[in-house]
């Protein structure tokens, strides 16, 4: 019998694993064998001074090794900051597809509107982040990220948030002063057919964003731009859409029965 597709799935900064369980069951219900791994340190309780130390070259090394264990060359989807390390792991050749969600930009690429510049510049409240574990801001995530998902399914992802690298976060949002350039990714070496999914509404990463980073990736990427969606594409109201027709496409560019398990 053949091997069974695998399928990663790649959550944002202050979250777990846990942020695909919706669409976990539906990608497996289609015959791929799933994994949602939760990134280094993000477990609750985690030790804090690690998490500070720890940078998005850690999580991608992490995701890397994960991908060696699974073998072949599994499809990656990715949500904000995830979508980065998605583009991370697709650059070292071993992904056979990738899907991008509200994904955040590599090393390089400017931000597009004034929300990104003010969320880049609000870090500088707790000082030297760089050098620090963050805090989940509940009320920032309610305001940007979950603004439309219901109130009571809301508070429960709130209760879940823990702390996030700030060094992973200075990496990302002030990548122009990261010598070490650790967020580049070569567009080249991106190899895979991919695909761009974002809110209309999203003041996290923006769809002027989201189009630019498809764009790198020239014929390779499909940019979908979705009304009424803001940056929450894992579980905000209408996420079943999302999920469908991402594995509408995975059926189209694997030229598969979305039965049928490979």
């Amino acid at each position: 019998m053949a091997m069974r597709l695998s399928v990663v799935m790649i959550h944002g900064a202050f979250c777990g694993g846990w942020a695909f369980d919706a669409w976990r069951p539906l990608f497996a219900a289609q015959g791929f064998d799933v994994h949602a791994p939760t990134l280094r340190y993000h477990e609750p309780g985690s030790p804090l001074d690690k998490l500070a130390r720890t940078g998005m070259r850690d999580y991608a090394a992490d995701l890397a090794a994960l991908l060696d264990r699974i073998g072949g060359a599994p499809i990656v989807i990715g949500h904000s900051l995830g979508g980065l390390l998605a583009q991370m792991l697709a650059a070292q050749g071993n992904v056979r597809a990738l899907i991008l969600l509200a994904p955040s930009a590599p090393w390089g690429m400017l931000p597009s509107m004034a929300s990104e510049f003010l969320a880049a510049q609000a870090l500088y409240a707790d000082g030297m982040f760089w050098r620090k574990s963050l805090a989940p801001k509940h009320w920032v995530a309610a305001a940007n990220a979950l603004d439309l998902v219901p109130e009571e399914k809301r508070e429960s992802i709130l209760e879940r948030l823990v702390p996030e690298s700030g060094l992973a976060m200075f990496e990302v949002l002030h990548w122009m002063f990261d010598g070490s350039r650790a967020t580049y990714v070569d567009p080249r070496a991106v190899a895979c057919p991919i695909l761009c999914l974002v809110g209309a509404r999203d003041r996290i990463n923006p769809p002027p964003t989201v189009r630019r980073i498809a764009r790198r990736y020239g014929g390779r990427a499909r940019y979908e731009e979705l009304p009424d969606h803001s940056h929450w594409l894992v579980g905000e109201p209408g996420w079943e859409r999302m999920a469908a027709g991402s594995l509408a496409w995975l059926s189209q560019i694997l030229g598969r029965d979305p039965q049928r398990v490979l």
